[in-house]
Parts: structure tokens; sequence; C-alpha cells
């Protein structure tokens, strides 16, 4: 009986601990022990031995104690969430209460018009609009409360997300399609509140013992300039070095200079500290990464990203810099190497400032096999990147063995998103790739990606962990400090943030000793 092995342990470990410090062991004397003796003779913490002795037991066998390793890991402290959108981890239920109130309707059919965000145009079903025609249009207390939109409701709920996606059938599109289109859908009302939507998160994350988040909120703005941005627009991998860093260098001449272009990138700064006041306190703290998408033309990516390492001087809130979007698209995919040289050269005018870039979320079949060779090599060795969110095709990479290796040696953390990856790319198991990060030490984080559209949360992402790869209990608590040793936060709070995790194990182990104890003796 699994109580009856812990007792045991914890009993006989209790009893070698007394007899080595009482020093009856072998009659030494430890007074005159050398000191590197006596490093073994301290009583071990019972409660930490008690949790080690059930979870291994939660794990062992073929097929792991779900139900309570589900509520393990609810309780289990998580550190922090560092691979994290903003508006894809909110859940549809609170873009519908968004939608109400900001007096938007979400389209029925085809034939909706006068977008929320982009005017006259026509929208898709299921789009949130402006209420422009009765009938075409419905909101969203109707939605949930009429009997006659129920069928539509539930549409609703499986195209803003991936609920159900797989449970049953239905006409649908490519996975990673359906992941992606789910921010059309909604975006109208995204940024609502974004007050409101991080203190949602905030108790989210609260509740499922999480004390940090590293969020993007949203994309860093762009200014054009028509004549130089046709110079770099002509500009592809391919080109020469200089004529590359001569385009950049002239665009980045014009950006710091331009009045407008400062004035964006306060404006930006400042939202992200408006958008934060009252989140951060003694039980959670909030930092933000800046982003562009990818898929845009060159001279906008380029803007976007000089605003977005700017911004990291205007505020302490904005601690790291991205790129977002399918990674597969045929932009993003066409000037992967320009967009890398992009952050290489700014990187040398923001020296400090850090790198987490979506890299590898690719697998065979997405794109042509020679898609899969350099993107994580490019994101490492030309971007600088301290993070790599996905490197699921590692395996593909050319001169992977040395990649790894340098992964390891150089201190690159993996954030690790098993759902999105299962979701989007159909790796899971023993086919994801962190089996072999684990083999080459390479140090990894759990983290959630989209947790509204996948309708998860950290907790979860930690049971697939434990309950597909069971790792020691030892290695389990390494990846939850890994979470605020390579989080992009100052020395000074990531050791006040590893303090307060030695608290919260120190109650979490203290809680699973009890409860085991209350189950043996009633």
């Amino acid at each position: 009986m699994a109580i009856w092995r812990i007792s045991s342990t914890l009993k006989f470990t209790f009893l070698v601990a007394v007899f080595l410090v009482s020093g009856c062991a072998n009659h030494v004397d430890l007074a005159e022990a050398p000191a590197e003796s006596l490093v073994v003779q301290s009583v071990p913490d019972l409660n930490y031995l008690a949790t080690q002795d059930y979870y291994n037991e939660l794990i062992s066998g073929a097929m792991p104690s779900i139900a309570e390793l589900t509520l393990f890991t609810n309780q289990l402290p998580k550190g922090g969430d560092l691979h994290h959108h903003y508006s894809g981890a909110l859940y549809v239920e609170t873009y519908l209460d968004w939608v109400d109130k900001s007096h938007f309707c979400i389209c029925l059919d085809n034939a909706c018009q006068g977008s929320a965000k982009s005017g006259p145009e026509p929208v898709a079903k299921y789009e949130v609009v402006k209420n422009w025609k009765s009938g075409v249009c419905v909101s969203a207390g109707e939605l949930r409360t009429k009997k006659k939109y129920s069928s539509f409701y539930r549409d609703v709920l499986t195209r803003w997300s991936n609920k159900d996606f797989d449970n049953h059938f239905h006409q649908q599109s490519p996975p990673d399609q359906q992941f992606f289109d789910t921010f059309g859908f909604f975006g109208s009302v995204s940024d609502y509140s974004y007050q409101a939507g991080l203190q949602a998160l905030k108790e989210r994350a609260v509740a499922e013992n999480v004390l940090y988040l590293e969020t993007m909120l949203k994309s860093a703005p762009a200014i054009d300039k028509p004549e130089l941005a046709k110079t770099l627009n002509a500009l592809n991998a391919d080109s020469a070095d200089r004529e590359i860093e001569a385009a950049f260098q002239t665009y980045l001449d014009f950006l710091a200079s331009n009045s407008a272009s400062k004035a964006a990138v306060e404006e930006y700064a400042r939202s992200h500290e408006q958008a934060a006041t009252g989140i951060n306190d003694g039980s959670f703290m909030l930092r933000f990464q800046t982003y562009v998408s990818r898929n845009s033309d060159p001279a906008k990516v380029f803007s976007g990203l000089y605003a977005a390492f700017a911004a990291t001087q205007q505020t302490a809130l904005i601690v790291g810099v991205n790129l977002v979007g399918p990674e597969n698209g045929y932009i993003a995919m066409r000037d992967y190497s320009l967009h890398m040289k992009m952050l290489r050269f700014l990187r040398q005018h923001f020296p400090e400032t850090k790198l987490s870039l979506h890299a590898g979320e690719l697998v065979l079949g997405m794109v042509p096999p020679e898609g899969l060779k350099s993107h994580i090599n490019e994101a490492l060795n030309i971007a600088g990147a301290r993070r790599i969110g996905h490197a699921v095709d590692i395996v593909h990479e050319t001169n992977a063995y040395q990649l790894l290796e340098q992964m390891k040696t150089d201190d690159v953390a993996v954030e690790i998103n098993l759902t999105s990856n299962a979701f989007i790319l159909g790796v899971d198991y023993e086919a994801h790739p962190l089996q072999l990060y684990r083999r080459y030490n390479v140090p990894y984080v759990i983290s959630t990606d989209d947790a509204g559209v996948s309708r998860n949360n950290l907790s979860n992402e930690y049971l697939l962990f434990t309950s597909r790869y069971k790792p020691s209990y030892d290695e389990l608590k390494a990846v939850v400090y890994n979470s605020i040793d390579y989080a992009f936060l100052h020395d000074e709070e990531k050791a006040g943030a590893r303090r307060e995790l030695d608290k919260r194990f120190a109650a979490f182990e203290a809680q699973i000793a009890e409860q085991l104890e209350h189950e043996q003796y009633p």
C-alpha cells in the first residue's frame, strides 16, 4: 500500500539521520570528523520526502494516477509562465462579456458589414462587428440565453477556441488554421480593457499557484516612411550584408529622430504601464514582452522591431522582444533570415534588450524539408535569442547535436508548450523533442502559449508533463525554479521570487505530508 511505503521510508530515513547526528554510527567522534563528512548528516526534510514518495507513487506503473496527479499539479507551486499571449490567454467567455459591454454583436452569417475594426468592409460569420442590421447580428446576451441561438452559441465557442475540436465529427479547417483564425474572430474586443483582462489573468494565475507572468500584450507600433520602406522592402535574405546594413541604418536614423516615432514609442510604453496598474503586488509579478508580426513587409517589421526595442528603454515593465505569427507563413519563411539580421542589428543599438523568439514551430510536411534546417540555429547565432519558444523542429536542424550542446553550454532555455504543439503541429508524447532536450541537459520551462484558445491552464501543462514523461520530483521542482531563473527579471527580482517559491514549496510539501498522515491515521 502506498501509505505504508511512505511511512516506512520516512521512518527509516529519520532513524538513520538521528543515528548519524548522534555520533553513534561506528562510534564516530563528530568533533574530530572531517567537515565534508558532516554534510550528509543533517536530518532530511520529512515533508519533502513524503511528497517525493507520494509523487513517485502517482507516476509509477504503466498508467499514472491521473485524477490524483491532477490534484497534485493543481496545488503545485508553478513559478512563472514565460510563453504567454495575452489575447490568446483569455477565455471566450470573457470576450463574450466584452462584446455586450462594447455594444458590439456577433455576425450570424456572411452578410454582415461594419466590422468594429475594419469599417464598412464585409466580415466573416462568427466575427465581432458593429450592430448595423437587426437579425443579421446577435448580442452575446441573446446568444447565451435565447434557445434559438443555442446551436450558434456552441459554434461560436468552437470557432473562437479549440473547444471540442477532436471529440466529435465536424467540418474543420486544418488545426493550425483553426488555431490562428480564432484571433480574427474575437480581435475586435480583445483590447476592450487590458487592465480588466490582466486582472482576470492574474486571478486565474494566483488561483493555480503561479507567481509570475511574462505576457505579450500588443504589437509594437510601426512608423511608415514610404521612400525608405521601398528600399528596405526590396531586400531579401540573399542581399549583400553591406546593402542590408545600410538600409537598416538609414531607417533607424529616421525612426530615432522622428517626433511621431518617439511619441508612438512613449505612448506604447505608457499603455503597458497603465494596463499593469494595480496588478503587481506581494503575491504576483507581471512583466511584458513586446512583439511584431513576422508576416508583414520588411519595412513594417523593422519599424515595429525598432519601436519594440526602444520601448524596453522606456519602462521596466517591458523586459523582452519577440516575433509572432505562423512561422510557416509565406512571408515568415521567405524573410526569416532577414528578420534575424534585423534583430542582430537592433541588438547592437540596444545591447541590454533580451530576446525570446518563436523558432522551430514547424514539422515535416508543414513546409518543405529545407525549411526545417536553420530556424533555431539562426535565432541563436544571428539574432542572439536567450530563450527559444517551441523549438520543435530541432530534430531536423542541420548540426542538431552541436545546437543541443550550444544551448546547454550557453544556458539558452526552451519554452515547452505541450498542448499547443500537440494541436497545431500534431507532436506529442515520445515524438515531442522534450525528451531530446532532457537527454542533452538543455534547460527548459513548461508554459501555456494561448491558454484561452487551447482551453487549458499551466496546471494542466504540468499534468501532461508529469504523466507523459515522468520526471523525478527533483526534476519537476527544478523545472518550476527554471521558470524564475530564465525569466527576464533582474537578479534581485529573481532572488525574491525564488525565496517566495521556497516558502510555497515548504507549505505545499507540508500540506501533502499532513494529508498523507491523516489518511494513514484518520
